[in-house]
This record gives C-alpha cells, sequence and structure tokens, in this order.
C-alpha cells in the first residue's frame, strides 16, 4: 500500500462510522455512539496530522476529507432530530446551507472556473456550534441533567451562524465573480455539454 493513501483509509473509516453512530443515536444508545464520536473526532486529527507531517496530501484527499465530515455531521443530525431531539427546522436550515453551496459551488466552477474553496472562520465557528448542540442534546437526554436552556442557547446560536456562514460564501464567492466578468468584460459562457 502507498503510504500517501493512509490519511485517506483513515477519513474512510470515518466515513463508515456515520452508520452505526446513526444508528445508535437513533436507538437512543448514547453511550456507544458518543464513543465513536470520539473515534470519528480522533481520526479527523490523524489524518490530517498525517498530510500534515508528511506532506501525504492528494487530490482525493482534499475531497474526501470535507465530504466524510460533513456526511458524518448531517447523519448526526438526521438521527437526532428524528429521535426529537433537535427540531426540524433546523435539519431543514443546516441542509439548506450545505445544498445552496453546493449548487454556488457548482455553478461558479460552470460559469467562472476553478473555485478554491477557504474554509471561513464564521464557518469553523459554524461547525463549531454545531457539534457543541449535538453533543449537548446527547448529554442532556442521555446522560447529564442538563439545564435545557443551554441547548436553546445552543439552538439560537447554530441558526445564527448557520445563516451568516451561508450569506458570508454567498458574499465572497459573489465578489470574485463579479471581479472576474468586471476585469474580463465577458459575461458567463455554459460549457457545451459532454
Amino acid at each position: 500500500m502507498n503510504l500517501r493513501q493512509l490519511p485517506n483509509l483513515i477519513t474512510l473509516s470515518r466515513l463508515f462510522l456515520t452508520i452505526p453512530v446513526v444508528w445508535f443515536l437513533y436507538r437512543g444508545d448514547y453511550w456507544p455512539a458518543l464513543v465513536l464520536l470520539a473515534i470519528a473526532g480522533l481520526t479527523d486529527a490523524l489524518d490530517g496530522y498525517l498530510v500534515r507531517r508528511f506532506g501525504w496530501a492528494t487530490e482525493l484527499g482534499a475531497w474526501l476529507d470535507p465530504a466524510a465530515d460533513k456526511i458524518l455531521m448531517l447523519g448526526i443530525y438526521l438521527a437526532v432530530t428524528l429521535s426529537g431531539l433537535l427540531p426540524i427546522w433546523l435539519l431543514v436550515l443546516v441542509v439548506g446551507r450545505d445544498v445552496w453551496l453546493s449548487l454556488g459551488s457548482l455553478a461558479y466552477r460552470r460559469w467562472v472556473g476553478p473555485l478554491q474553496v477557504e474554509p471561513l472562520m464564521i464557518s469553523k465557528i459554524n461547525t463549531f456550534f454545531q457539534i457543541l448542540l449535538v453533543l449537548g442534546v446527547i448529554l442532556k437526554v442521555g446522560i447529564l441533567d442538563l439545564d435545557p436552556v443551554w441547548v436553546q442557547l445552543l439552538i439560537v446560536i447554530v441558526t445564527c451562524t448557520t445563516v451568516a456562514s451561508g450569506v458570508a460564501y454567498t458574499v465572497v464567492w459573489g465578489r470574485r465573480a463579479w471581479r472576474h466578468f468586471h476585469d474580463t468584460s465577458s459575461f458567463p459562457q455554459a460549457s457545451p455539454p459532454a
């Protein structure tokens, strides 16, 4: 096995962990879900460390790592929402933001050109609070007697940061597209169908 692919294999293990994590959360088996989430977090740290330490970055890894994180997060949100721990509208908002950004990314690549996606600080803050919210609702119902006001506060924060993150990416990519067309004095030309 080529060692450059080791981070990708670790990332794939995180992707496969999504299934049992979602299953345990949906069944209300919170301890095993938390253990698997901790393992998933360790795999995320490990594959990132290997890429930085040994320079084992690959094109596949650049796509696979954020995809694995996103699938795991969406799976968790789906499970806790179906279990009644979070409101459906919040799931719709979180998924809607990701769909919006995915469509925007595709449109940019088609009509403007390659898109270098750098994580914005608001997006990192949003991800942090999304994780904190999921942990909070799991701890509240399965492990600790957490005051519901903290969960409600986290829901408000996640709502605000999700909207702010979606708007921020839209503005950044929109400005780039505007500069591209303004500088080249051209209009987007659709690529011929493959």
